[in-house]
């Protein structure tokens, strides 16, 4: 059974996440209320959070930082991310269309 956190879209991959700020480091945590859970390093202040998730994600996914875009929840904890052809997945992600 696959995982309610990500779907396909036209060969891009998108994620729902929950993020942990503050975090001793970037990981992927596993799985938190039907989400991925990351915990970042960065703060949540001036967007910077989002900046080092994005770049997080484009570093585990293989891609550059421009193909991870936040698509919402840019001032919460949940949020919605879409990777343009990913080159290698996050655990839990199997390959689809």
């Amino acid at each position: 059974m696959r995982a309610s956190w990500y779907r396909w879209r036209d060969g891009d991959l998108i994620l729902e996440v929950h993020v942990q700020p503050r975090a001793s480091r970037d990981e992927i945590a596993g799985e938190h209320g039907g989400r991925l859970k990351i915990r970042i390093t960065a703060p949540p202040v001036d967007g910077k959070a989002n900046k080092h998730l994005q770049a997080f994600l484009a570093r585990t996914c293989g891609v550059p930082r421009s193909a991870v875009e936040l698509v919402a929840g840019e001032s919460g904890r949940d949020k919605r991310l879409r990777i343009r052809n990913p080159r290698t997945l996050p655990p839990g992600c199997t390959p689809g269309q």
